[in-house]
């Protein structure tokens, strides 16, 4: 909080980065929150985490740069499995809500996060978007924000947001696909309703895991429809050989030109793997 105490009365824009460990290991719920959620120690951490988050908001408002800071709530990945999904489960609750997998995993509960902004002087309250974004953004819009141009080979894979939190913009926020990568190497591309998997299994911790695909006879790609499929249960590639044909050619045309943006040709920073 002295950060923003010592930044907050000056002219000058500040930035503040609190990467807390939750939904991550370790879990270490404090004296103050130990027990407090009656169901486990994870569901006490998140508690504390949310406390945090109060606290933040609470001191913006205090030093009275609430409505023209940009906040944002949102983290890198699903929940690990070290949570006790069980326990959680008997008290109603489903970390992953709706969603296949967990962190490390390809499947959407592996990737699909919480992501909530609040910039008053900007953003409508209470204004939901249904686009997909991804954290990469992050980069293109804050150089939006700032008025910094990003250079051609700087941002490759960043779109920038701002459209997204001005109602009236005319501009278009650009992102059309999203890209990836599960903890053991798989990678995923999606288009509109359609995601599809380049390997078999989850990639990650969840069934089926690289150790159970020795036992199992599963094809090399996964293709889902995301729009009547959201649980991702059932791999239509089969079914639909046209859309196989024209993501593996839209994941080999961004391989090759290093980048998803408009741009001249950049490097790769490691050789890519696309099937194993």
């Amino acid at each position: 909080m002295g950060y923003i105490q010592k930044n907050a009365s000056s002219s000058r824009p500040f930035f503040v980065y609190l990467p807390l460990t939750s939904p991550h290991t370790p879990i270490l719920p404090n004296d103050q929150f130990l027990g407090k959620s009656g169901i486990n120690e994870y569901a006490d951490f998140i508690m504390m985490t949310d406390s945090i988050v109060g606290r933040v908001m609470a001191e913006f408002k205090r030093q009275g740069i609430e409505k023209n800071t940009l906040i944002i709530f949102t983290s890198d990945n699903g929940f690990a499995p070290a949570a006790g999904l069980k326990e959680l489960e008997n008290f109603g609750h489903h970390p992953s809500y709706q969603y296949r997998g967990t962190k490390s995993d390809i499947f959407e509960g592996g990737h699909r996060v919480p992501f909530i902004m609040k910039w008053p002087a900007v953003i409508t309250g209470g204004s939901i978007g249904n686009q997909t974004i991804s954290l990469t953004d992050f980069m293109a819009t804050c150089a939006e924000i700032v008025g910094r141009p990003l250079q051609d080979s700087e941002g490759e894979d960043s779109h920038s947001m701002y459209p997204l939190m001005q109602i009236a913009s005319k501009r278009e926020y650009k992102r059309k696909d999203i890209i990836h990568h599960s903890g053991e190497g798989n990678f995923s591309i999606r288009k509109g309703k359609w995601k599809m998997v380049f390997g078999a299994g989850s990639g990650g911790w969840s069934y089926p895991t690289t150790k159970d695909l020795i036992k199992q006879n599963l094809p090399q790609i996964q293709l889902y429809d995301l729009d009547r499929d959201i649980v991702e249960t059932h791999n239509v590639a089969a079914l639909y050989p046209l859309v196989v044909k024209e993501l593996t050619a839209l994941m080999g045309k961004y391989i090759v030109e290093g980048r998803t943006t408009s741009g001249s040709l950049q490097a790769n920073d490691v050789p890519v793997q696309l099937t194993k």
